[in-house]
């Protein structure tokens, strides 16, 4: 088997060319978003993990991956792509942070004294609401319209405008990753205390899942929209 994939090559550049790897990324708490500039083999190598063991799991599920399912959007028109980020990430991350913001509240008023790290699962999460629905209105209000009219006019002015959004862009994503690690290392991996009630779960799983979003969301912009920009 040929290796498509091999220690040089950067974590988000392997998502773009196989989407399938970010389930192992995940899993292995391999960042391929706001990190994704990284070698594959010195992220490994600094989490200590089996370099050739990765590696050959990665070149063997894309053996059997077919393209055909997935659209390239390397390739897709910007407007396409943004219209994509916005109908796929948009409406769901919005919908998805008030649904937690009554959750997060319920279980850190409820069992917060018993369980001193949801204050800081509560702090971060609001400060990632915060932080994410301001960038939200951001790319729909600035960045977006800028691509469009560039890849309209390819005007030198209306490419100045999106690089200055992109680079502002960029920073606030740093910063939605660092309140999801916070969150992630204060509930230790998302692991359900002994005993925890329905609600207690359900926020849990639910958190989970917007990191994973969130993540996806991440890595289309910085690894695909903005590098094309």
């Amino acid at each position: 088997m040929t290796a498509i994939f091999t220690e040089s090559m950067k974590t988000g550049d392997i998502v773009t060319k196989f989407p399938g790897a970010s389930k192992l990324f995940k899993q292995y708490k391999i960042d391929f978003c706001c990190g994704g500039n990284r070698p594959i083999g010195e992220v490994l190598q600094e989490k200590q993990l089996d370099t050739k063991e990765i590696l050959d799991s990665i070149n063997t599920m894309y053996q059997v991956y077919n393209q055909e399912d997935e659209i390239d959007w390397t390739t897709s028109s910007l407007k396409n792509l943004m219209d994509h980020i916005n109908e796929k990430y948009h409406q769901s991350t919005r919908e998805m942070l008030d649904e937690l913001s009554a959750f997060v509240t319920k279980v850190y008023r409820v069992h917060g004294q018993r369980d001193s790290h949801l204050k800081a699962v509560y702090d971060n999460f609001f400060l990632l609401k915060k932080d994410l629905e301001q960038h939200l209105q951001d790319e729909e209000i600035s960045i977006f319209p800028y691509i469009a009219a560039y890849e309209q006019t390819l005007a030198d002015e209306d490419l100045k405008k999106a690089k200055a959004e992109i680079d502002h862009l960029e920073s606030e994503h740093e910063e939605a990753g660092e309140y999801l690690k916070n969150i992630r290392s204060a509930t230790n991996d998302f692991e359900i205390p002994e005993g925890a009630c329905n609600t207690y779960r359900l926020t849990y799983l639910k958190l989970e899942e917007l990191e994973s979003m969130t993540f996806d969301h991440i890595h289309l912009e910085n690894n695909i929209l903005f590098k094309r920009i």
